[in-house]
């Protein structure tokens, strides 16, 4: 049954990296410029931020088996009205609904892992976001091969929506109850630890430190392939290769999330944030090499999604008691993404001020600003959590 809901969330994951695939072919299709172009590839991370928090509540009054498969439904849904859109704002709306969609099955998720197998929380958690790595590998080549069979990038939307629904009957007939309502952890312990309210000090500092992830990681993988084509005159396909290799990264999530089980999180945060930190300067200080940035892309995909996405997944919820579990996913979800809609901006505009999109110097001023010196408060706040106070 979980095999049956990680497949579920591998496609949430290729889900995400389709309409990137497939931009090109939309834009010259409605004549959209650039940065429009720009803004349709990511608002989906809108919809998760604005999903997460209200997912929360939701799973609070309904069974965690119907929120998944509603979310599923909203964003199959969403892909595939895609294929329909007559503008810009129809467009816009169809993937921001999807992105709420996505909250609703990731916040699901990670509160399920975190109920079921209480024991190793984090490693639960990092096997759901390893299915992010796998559905981003066969994700961009799935959607490339349905829009050459096919001619048009219409059928990729609307396969890819009809699989979110073969999804949703098949979990309406192989999950059980008792396993997607779990009570594990509430039932194996009545009070290990954990704060009783939203607002304590350790969740207060990780959703901080949930807001600079959001802007650090997105902001590279929002922006980096541009600066490898625009800067380093790489050519699509290069740059694309680059950015594979992130996925790799987080497929190794099952082994950070037992990192993250066995070691203290002030050590496991601040190694993370200096790690992004390290790779965030070589980024834009190193060779021209693809080699060097294939390798360069993995590191950061290991620090960045194995070590650091995944364990503020499972500290969210350990900060909390095991009755709050379900709101700690939301408030994960929710600030992770709300700061990552706008990292793209942000960073392309710290490169703007800086000199422009043709300049390497203007990058290193961005990369410097938005992934090092961030990176670095994040390990400082790192280091302010209280691990003795978290669930055990």
């Amino acid at each position: 049954m979980y095999c049956v809901l990680l497949v579920a969330y591998s496609l949430m994951a290729a889900d995400r990296y389709l309409f990137p695939v497939l931009a090109p072919d939309i834009r010259r299709n409605f004549g959209f410029s650039l940065a429009n172009t720009g803004l349709l590839s990511t608002i989906f991370t809108l919809g998760l931020g604005i999903g997460g928090l209200p997912t929360g509540y939701l799973l609070s009054r309904f069974s965690r088996k119907a929120v998944m498969m509603t979310g599923i439904a909203v964003f199959s849904g969403g892909i595939g009205l895609t294929a329909k859109a007559v503008g810009f704002w129809t467009m816009l709306l169809c993937l921001a609904a999807s992105g709420i969609g996505m909250a609703m099955l990731a916040t699901s998720m990670f509160a399920l892992a975190a109920s079921y197998f209480f024991r190793y929380r984090a490693a639960a958690i990092g096997s759901v976001n390893a299915c992010y790595g796998i559905g981003g590998f066969y994700g961009p080549r799935l959607a490339s091969l349905l829009l050459v069979s096919y001619g048009t990038w219409r059928a990729a939307m609307l396969g890819f929506g009809f699989f979110g629904f073969v999804m949703i009957a098949l979990i309406a007939l192989s999950v059980r109850p008792w396993f997607s309502e779990t009570h594990r952890a509430v039932q194996a312990r009545a009070a290990d630890g954990g704060a009783s309210t939203l607002l304590n000090r350790n969740t207060i500092l990780l959703v901080v430190l949930n807001v600079i992830e959001g802007l650090a990681m997105y902001g590279y993988l929002g922006m980096y392939p541009t600066y490898l084509r625009e800067a380093l005159h790489h050519s699509p396909r290069e740059a694309g290769s680059v950015l594979s290799w992130y996925g790799v990264g987080a497929l190794l999530s099952i082994f950070g999330g037992w990192f993250g089980d066995r070691f203290s999180p002030r050590l496991v945060m601040a190694s993370g944030f200096l790690g992004t930190a390290v790779l965030g300067y070589l980024f834009f200080h190193s060779s021209d090499s693809l080699v060097a940035a294939d390798l360069m892309t993995f590191v950061f995909g290991v620090f960045a999604s194995t070590i650091l996405y995944v364990n503020l997944a499972g500290y969210h919820v350990k900060a909390l008691r095991s009755s709050l579990a379900s709101r700690g996913s939301g408030m994960f979800v929710t600030s992770l993404y709300g700061s990552s809609a706008v990292a793209g901006y942000l960073m392309g505009a710290l490169v703007d001020h800086a000199g422009g999109v043709a300049s390497r110097g203007a990058w290193l001023f961005a990369g410097n600003i938005q992934i090092v010196c961030l990176s670095l408060v994040g390990a400082a706040l790192a280091l302010a959590l209280r691990p003795k106070e978290m669930a055990l």
